[in-house]
């Protein structure tokens, strides 16, 4: 879902509560593209500082999302832009949240790209990080076996109806093997990368925060290196110069793998423009089962 409500848009008196906190807005830059939120734009204020802006309507999973977002990235410290204002307003059924404006592009994860080191100096520092009080990810994902039903639906094919019985087998097993205290990301890709003129990085958008071992979010940045034209060798090459990488376990890798592919590939399944990340996220658990796609 994009963003559908403007700043004006909003109930007068969700614009005045937001500026009781933050100050007078007077300038509006609307962001399209958001896709968990109702509204999402810059504002300038009367100083000329700017902020960022979320806002979701209704109680919803998005609600839950941005709520995340309002938590979240407290515990990531520097890394993430800093909660200015965050209410939940009753009579008109709204969450807001304002941000810290970060300015800067989003990274480039290509092979070759100089944002590479910065990328992997971020997940060093963010695998340090620990997550008091955020879910697990070993409880988010258990239960989820999903291979199965992908194949006898015949929504997959190949090399994954020949392995089958593998990937049932180590999905299965995967959220055990996840188990950690550090503060884990769970939706990483370039857009989530704000990198400023200066070279330093913030991360953004922590609607899924989870808590689990250090090196998952490598791991799905590993994917993310395969989408964006680096071979499983190559991202796998990449991922051992971030130190938490060498705290993984070969097997929990590979039930990571299997376990991600089949979770995205049911996504791909009902959500629009989903395809392609499982896509890559089948080669990645073909490649740690010895397969090709």
């Amino acid at each position: 879902m994009d963003v559908s409500t403007e700043w004006a848009e909003l109930p007068a008196e969700v614009r005045a509560g937001v500026q009781e906190n933050i100050g007078m807005v007077t300038h509006v830059i609307p962001n399209r593209r958001g896709r968990s939120c109702d509204l999402a734009a810059t504002l300038v204020l009367a100083d000329q500082q700017r902020v960022f802006v979320k806002g979701v309507s209704g109680v919803s999973r998005r609600m839950w999302f941005l709520r995340n977002e309002s938590t979240a990235p407290r515990l990531a410290g520097d890394l993430a832009p800093r909660v200015l204002f965050h209410a939940d307003f009753d009579q008109d059924d709204w969450l807001v949240v304002v941000f810290e404006h970060v300015e800067g592009r989003a990274a480039d994860f290509t092979p070759g790209s100089g944002d590479l080191p910065r990328i992997a100096g971020t997940l060093d520092q963010l695998s340090g990080t620990t997550a008091p009080g955020v879910r697990s990810l070993r409880e988010r994902w258990s239960g989820g076996q999903k291979w199965r039903a992908l194949v006898e639906d015949n929504q997959v094919g190949g090399w994954a109806e020949k392995c089958l019985s593998e990937l049932t087998k180590w999905e299965a097993v995967a959220p055990e093997l996840l188990v950690g205290d550090a503060l884990l990301h769970t939706d990483l890709h370039q857009d989530q990368f704000i990198i400023g003129a200066d070279g330093s990085v913030r991360v953004i958008d922590w609607g899924w925060p989870a808590s689990g071992a250090p090196w998952v979010d490598v791991a799905f940045l590993v994917i993310r290196l395969i989408a964006a034209g680096h071979t499983p060798a190559e991202a796998e090459r990449w991922a051992a110069g971030v130190p938490a990488w060498s705290t993984a376990d070969g097997d929990a890798v590979t039930a990571f793998a299997c376990y991600v592919s089949g979770l995205w590939s049911t996504w791909a399944l009902t959500k629009e423009g989903l395809g392609w990340r499982a896509s890559c996220a089948r080669r990645y658990a073909a490649w740690r089962l010895g397969q090709d796609v």
